[in-house]
């Protein structure tokens, strides 16, 4: 089935089911009225929701809407937990190439990861909102996994029950403020304002044969203001897989149901099909070159990301986000 949230007066949206072709939607207040309570409840929740997915899918619910992704919010608007791993060492590798830097034996048995903000997920069509473009603007086009309670100290092979939902995301990088916080040894910040989301989440059974339970073998396209960036295949060069991840975040505590956990950016050994965010096509250029040439985003830039089927169709809807400039303002 496929979730979203509506936009509405509150925090966390309204929980609606959307159709496999995301043209039709119903809302299911008897059922859950948010995510974050339907992942809570999920073993009672679960069930009744999926049939509601079918009923709209045989065309049998009579409270119908036509689904925009517009009025969609992030699925799961704010979460107790953001935890993005970077799963893709080809591509930390490749980074630490450019600047003439050893990749530790240790990044291929142990997944980096950082505790992302969480309070406030943006949807697919908000404008990326920064104040300066000198911070260096990168999209990452990225998959990521919504939990239901997981126990701490979970195991590889149990952590593959817990994985509810699945989506993609950009998480959005400030790239100019990453060296000095990340100088002072204690992490990203400042250079990680906003992490936009799909306009759906779905059950790893809408991904069919593409799902093997930890990782999820399709393309993921990248398009910069209509020019194609890259489509590397998720499933491919996926050094820690999600129950890698999820069992790496639990190891000295448990995760709360809503738990997000991300992947990292997307990467395929040597890029044969393009990358996922602009440092890496920098960091190419710069070990083929001597300098980068690409610059990174500039206000008025808009960023495309998807994932489709074997038949063309988009699975979790499209990101499509434009840059912006943000003006503060105070009382």
């Amino acid at each position: 089935m496929k979730l979203a949230s509506l936009r509405n007066e509150t925090r966390d949206g309204q929980l609606i089911v959307v159709n496999r072709q995301l043209t039709q939607a119903t809302a299911v207040p008897d059922i859950a009225p948010t995510l974050q309570f339907a992942l809570e409840n999920w073993d009672s929740c679960a069930p009744k929701l999926e049939q509601v997915f079918l009923q709209l899918q045989q065309g049998k619910i009579d409270q119908v809407f036509t689904f925009n992704t517009a009025d969609a919010a992030a699925p799961l608007p704010r979460s107790y937990h953001w935890a993005d791993g970077s799963a893709y060492v080809t591509h930390v590798e490749l980074v630490r190439k450019a600047r003439n830097a050893e990749l530790p034996d240790s990044f291929w048995t142990d997944p980096l990861m950082y505790m992302g903000a969480s309070d406030a997920f943006i949807g697919a069509e908000d404008n990326i909102l920064v104040e300066s473009e000198d911070w260096g603007i990168d999209f990452e086009s990225e998959v990521a996994v919504f939990t239901d309670d997981v126990p701490a100290g979970v195991t590889h092979d149990q952590a593959k029950k817990h994985i509810k939902l699945v989506s993609i995301i950009n998480d959005v990088s400030l790239r100019n403020l990453i060296p000095a916080e990340l100088s002072k040894q204690f992490g990203f910040y400042q250079s990680k304002p906003w992490t936009s989301f799909s306009p759906v989440a779905v059950t790893p059974d809408e991904l069919g044969e593409a799902w093997d339970g930890m990782k999820l073998h399709l393309p993921l396209v990248s398009t910069l203001n209509g020019t194609q960036i890259g489509c590397p295949n998720a499933g491919v060069d996926m050094t820690f897989d999600f129950c890698d991840l999820i069992a790496h975040a639990a190891k000295s505590r448990s995760l709360i149901a809503g738990t997000v956990v991300g992947s990292g950016t997307v990467a395929n050994n040597g890029s044969p099909d393009g990358s996922s965010c602009l440092a890496e096509v920098r960091c190419l250029e710069t070990i083929a070159n001597g300098k980068p040439s690409t610059p990174f985003m500039s206000f008025g830039d808009r960023i495309q990301i998807d994932m489709t089927n074997a038949q063309g169709e988009s699975i979790f809807g499209q990101i499509n986000q434009v840059v912006k400039q943000y003006h503060p303002e105070y009382e």
